[in-house]
């Protein structure tokens, strides 16, 4: 079977994560296993934001899933957090955001779960397992 004939489970899956190599795994992971037609990855919160906010009258362009690290420079996961929540809803209503990171940190596991935009708080690496238990959202 081609890469041309096997069906994705989406689209458009956004990458926000200041590690390259992180960024790099999360989309050989994704493509491997066909789990999006495109990977959008993104080294910045404040580039992606800017890019939500572009796309926001372009509902085709948007992505259907985020993944969204906590810990980068110049904004964190939940800063990115509290300037999403001021995007369209056209955004917001149509972008799941799964905190993907290496925080060990219970506090920050709780605050995700508090926050009506995140759906799901996992761990890195990127891999089959955790490609299943996002998918389990849709």
């Amino acid at each position: 079977m081609t890469d041309a004939n096997k069906t994705h489970a989406y689209k458009r899956i956004m990458v926000i994560d200041d590690n390259q190599i992180d960024r790099y795994i999360a989309e050989k992971t994704i493509k491997k296993y066909h789990f999006s037609e495109e990977v959008v990855p993104l080294e910045s919160a404040v580039d992606a934001l800017e890019q939500l906010s572009a796309l926001s009258d372009k509902m085709e362009e948007l992505p259907e899933i985020i993944l969204l690290d906590i810990n980068m420079p110049e904004m964190s996961g939940f800063e990115f957090l509290e300037k999403y929540a001021e995007l369209p809803d056209t955004v917001t209503k149509k972008c799941i955001i799964v905190m993907l990171t290496t925080s060990l940190n219970e506090d920050d596991r709780m605050v995700a779960e508090k926050n009506p935009y995140i759906h799901q708080f996992l761990n890195k690496p990127l891999n089959e397992e955790t490609l299943k238990k996002i998918r389990l959202v849709k």
